[in-house]
């Protein structure tokens, strides 16, 4: 079962990257930018959590980002150790591209379910983020 979990997650990136083409993003970058839509600043371990990814591999990723002015970085006022992540005015045009094509895909993938077979959709999702 987690096979096909594998193909349509690649399917997905593939469309997500093919769709925002123009941005020249990797699916790591475009997982990151719509996780900070939202406009919510996060530190890093925040974000690695929401994205699935370890502090240490978003750390390129980040970088990358900001060298490209879509993040700044922002000492944390309650933590001076540590950083917000913050998108710039550029990085939350291009997140709010990212957010729309998410959209528009989940729209289109989903769209032709049942509400049983959303919920069990929902629900193996959720079983999965819970694995450790």
């Amino acid at each position: 079962m987690l096979l096909p979990l594998q193909r349509a997650t690649h399917r997905t990136l593939h469309v997500l990257a093919a769709a925002l083409a123009d941005l020249d993003l990797t699916p790591s970058e475009i997982n990151t930018l719509a996780n900070l839509s939202d406009g919510r600043a996060r530190s890093v371990r925040e974000l690695a959590a929401d994205t699935g990814t370890r502090a240490t591999t978003l750390t390129g990723v980040l970088d990358r980002l900001e060298r490209r002015g879509h993040l700044t970085r922002q000492l944390d006022p309650a933590d001076r150790r540590s950083f917000r992540l913050c998108l710039t005015d550029s990085g939350q045009a291009v997140a709010a591209r990212v957010r729309d094509a998410v959209t528009g895909l989940e729209h289109d993938a989903l769209a032709g379910l049942s509400a049983d077979q959303l919920a069990g959709y929902h629900a193996v999702v959720s079983a999965l983020q819970e694995v450790r």
